[in-house]
């Protein structure tokens, strides 16, 4: 199914808002005072890497993981808005975020987005496939976080719990599609 896009204005005003958490945060090495570091990491079944790349560029990934998406553009580029939605009708939680880098080599695909206002965390979150010499391919999310939303505070270890486990959908996500 093809990503379903958003209005222009959405799009414009969600280009002008600031990032919601200190900008570059997983390329420091190390996460931000108040933030806690993640990376989680698959070897793939899949041997495709131009076909997980583009599962994975083109949003396929989060759909597959089981959020509901709607982007400015068909493919992950620098500036890219991206809204997610986790749940069912009102009581869903919008997820909003923007693309800040891209990785884009023989073989390294993949891509960096950040956390917008309006979503119940702030951080990063960076996806990245790489192709080993052997032909397999490694599937690393690595993101910063804490919560940002009342309902993300409240939720104390269990908000961390479901962070957990969308990660781990993400990481199973490409070799179900």
């Amino acid at each position: 199914m093809p990503v379903r896009s958003i209005c222009p204005d959405k799009v414009a005003e969600l280009q002008a808002v600031p990032l919601s958490y200190p900008a570059n945060a997983t390329e420091a090495g190390r996460a931000p005072l108040g933030y806690k570091h993640f990376q989680a990491t698959a070897l793939l079944t899949r041997r495709d890497f131009e076909g997980l790349a583009s599962d994975l560029m083109s949003w396929r990934m989060h759909e597959r993981a089981g959020l509901r998406v709607r982007a400015s553009v068909a493919t992950a580029k620098v500036g890219a808005i991206v809204v997610m939605r986790l749940g069912l009708g009102p009581l869903s939680l919008r997820i909003p975020c923007r693309v800040v880098r891209v990785v884009d080599e023989p073989d390294r695909r993949g891509f960096t987005y950040g956390t917008l206002p309006g979503h119940p965390e702030s951080g990063e979150e960076r996806f990245v496939l790489e192709r080993q010499t052997d032909g397999a391919i490694r599937f690393t999310v690595t993101g910063v976080s804490r919560p940002a939303s009342v309902l993300a505070r409240l939720g104390g270890p269990v908000t961390r719990l479901v962070q957990d486990r969308m990660t781990q959908r993400y990481l199973g996500a490409l070799d179900r599609l």
